[in-house]
């Protein structure tokens, strides 16, 4: 699934600007990720492509379609197609990580099949499985008040895997993890991505995972686009301007769950 923005803006109710006149085009299959400071606008814009937030401004266009468009029922459908982790799950703490796995399915079940899962999971083997591509298969029956933030990052990417969407999308999906882990987590979302040939768009405060995984990176400044670009052709010049205001350049491993992001100073970068 691609798609396409068009001069779209957004302004909170507080006046803030959150996006400025984003103009992009993703076409099926591509892999991007967004970088930027904190509160460049990522998130925001990550919501406007998983449409769960509609823009004040311009065009958005998912499946050759305007989802704001759609009849309320469409609109249920498409999301059902579109699958978003989050840099905070929204998984309640009392529930169990195989109910939370197989809740990526719930907009493609019945009514009667979500219910009656909720009581004895429908596809017990189905959420092993994905969470044995990130090593909690033994966390199966465990409550997720129990896991460690990385841990339930790595759940929330296995309920969007299970779920199987035809544009996934992450925000912030490995802030809770050490280095290693989000080296391993990152390059299964992008193996994950080619194996089934969806659209992949990414937010990462760790410029280095950004230029290391993905092929397109876009840089996001202030709500705008400041360069839309292949990642050998992201310079380090760019990437100063990019976080100017943060004085320096964040790597994989500097953010700390629910902290502002740590900056550390760079020696000369290599891009290519």
């Amino acid at each position: 699934m691609g798609f396409t923005l068009e001069g779209v803006g957004l302004t909170h109710a507080n006046g803030f600007r959150a996006l400025a006149g984003v103009d992009m085009q993703v076409a099926p299959g591509e892999r991007l990720a967004l970088i930027g400071a904190s509160g460049a606008g990522k998130t925001t814009l990550l919501r406007v492509i998983a449409a769960s937030l509609r823009p004040g401004e311009g065009c958005v266009r998912l499946l050759d379609g305007e989802p704001w468009a759609c009849s309320p029922r469409k609109l249920r459908g498409l999301r059902a197609r579109i699958g978003l982790v989050h840099q905070s799950p929204p998984i309640p703490p009392r529930q169990r990580v195989v109910t939370a796995v197989l809740a990526g399915r719930l907009g493609q079940w019945p009514l009667w099949k979500s219910l009656a899962s909720l009581v004895l999971p429908a596809d017990p083997q189905g959420a092993q499985a994905e969470l044995a591509r990130l090593d909690l298969a033994d966390r199966l029956y465990e409550r997720c008040d129990r896991l460690s933030g990385g841990q339930l990052q790595r759940v929330a990417l296995a309920r969007v895997l299970y779920q199987k969407p035809d544009l996934l999308l992450a925000d912030e999906p490995v802030s809770a993890m050490d280095p290693a882990l989000s080296e391993l987590t990152v390059a299964l979302l992008n193996e994950e991505a080619v194996r089934r040939g969806v659209t992949l768009v990414a937010s990462l405060h760790a410029v280095d995972l950004a230029l290391r995984h993905f092929p397109r990176v876009v840089g996001v400044k202030d709500g705008a686009i400041l360069f839309d670009l292949p990642a050998a052709s992201v310079t380090e010049a760019l990437l100063r301007e990019l976080y100017a205001a943060e004085g320096g350049l964040p790597l994989a491993g500097s953010v700390a769950p629910d902290e502002a992001p740590a900056i550390v100073d760079l020696p000369p970068l290599r891009c290519a």
